[in-house]
């Protein structure tokens, strides 16, 4: 149950992570966070800034540029009961680390029969739209919910990554804790009302297995992360206009999916378009397909939509890149396909 708190205020999305850090880190010194540039520069999208100087080198570490490295050392020491927080600079790079990651992280606490905890945080940056090109734009959820043994969220609004954030840390699991860079509120980059938000300002604890319906509606059920629940709620905006009344999910966790949540919309809606920001085939537009069609075929009225980045890398050209991207123009004419008006 998520816990209500009056006394709020306004942050990006780069602070709420801040926020939780700080407040976390302060009441439990088995916290600690390492990863290239978290310390004085305090992460390049902003998520440790000012930690460095709260809680000084031996508790927000830099570390080589070696992601096999320090997150096979953060993976040691929660097996030795501290609780690190660990970034990886861009979800891209876990390609480097994946032994630890897949290998590791994932299974040690089954292979050990539950007697060793692995209070891990793995947080990494994810998201295009900056011409970052194919090696820095991905967002690759379906990488990391199909590994057995990870718990992964990726939460889109302050409010919901601040206590998000706090309910990785405080797991006795590990999470991958996915935050988008669009979504940070960053000041060089593109200025969104969705990365602004009111925050409590006490530490709360919103859990990691559940969905939320950020928009009701009855005539289709849009589901989305991230961005994409951003775009959708656009799109959906745009729908009204032409008298369909869309339901909107944001996901915030990629695994375990809320399915009791997107069941429920359904069978009310009995239209479903799911949208994603990572690839098309074998990602969670196909998982949370499979689940609807297999557990809510009755309610469907129609095929379900879906609407991903198609199989290629992503362009650096921003034009191409912009191409590829789901949008709310892309939302309302996948709707439309569905839905009759």
């Amino acid at each position: 149950m998520e816990t209500t708190i009056e006394k709020t205020k306004k942050l990006t999305g780069s602070k709420a992570m801040i926020q939780a850090l700080e407040q976390e880190m302060t009441i439990d010194d088995s916290i600690f966070i390492m990863g290239e540039d978290v310390g004085k520069y305090g992460g390049i999208f902003g998520s440790t800034t000012g930690l460095y100087s709260m809680f000084g080198k031996e508790r927000v570490m830099d570390t080589p540029i070696s992601e096999t490295g320090f997150i096979g050392a953060a993976i040691g020491a929660a097996a030795e009961g501290l609780r690190p927080v660990v970034e990886l600079m861009f979800v891209d790079f876990h390609g480097v680390a994946m032994d630890q990651i897949y290998n590791h992280m994932a299974k040690i606490q089954y292979m050990s029969g539950g007697r060793v905890k692995l209070p891990i945080v793995l947080m990494t940056a994810v998201g295009g739209g900056y011409s970052d090109a194919a090696q820095h734009s991905q967002t690759l959820y379906a990488s990391f919910g199909h590994l057995p043994g990870l718990k992964v969220v990726a939460p889109t609004f302050p409010y919901d990554i601040k206590g998000m954030l706090i309910s990785a840390i405080r797991d006795d699991n590990p999470v991958i804790f996915m935050f988008h860079k669009t979504l940070q509120g960053l000041g060089w980059m593109d200025q969104l009302e969705a990365s602004l938000g009111e925050v409590p300002e006490n530490a709360y604890a919103i859990p990691l297995n559940r969905a939320k319906v950020v928009k009701q509606g009855k005539d289709i059920t849009i589901v989305g992360a991230q961005m994409m629940t951003v775009e959708a709620l656009k799109a959906a905006e745009e729908l009204a206009k032409k008298g369909i009344d869309a339901e909107v999910i944001d996901l915030r966790s990629i695994k375990p999916i809320d399915k009791e949540t997107i069941l429920k919309s359904v069978a009310k809606t009995h239209h479903l378009l799911v949208v994603d920001e990572d690839y098309l085939s074998y990602g969670i537009t196909a998982e949370i397909s499979a689940i609807v069609a297999s557990e809510g075929f009755n309610s469907l009225n129609a095929p379900i939509g879906r609407l991903a980045i198609p199989d290629v890398p992503i362009p650096y050209s921003r034009v191409m890149e912009k191409f590829v991207i789901p949008n709310s123009e892309k939302i309302v004419e996948a709707v439309l396909k569905i839905v009759t008006v």
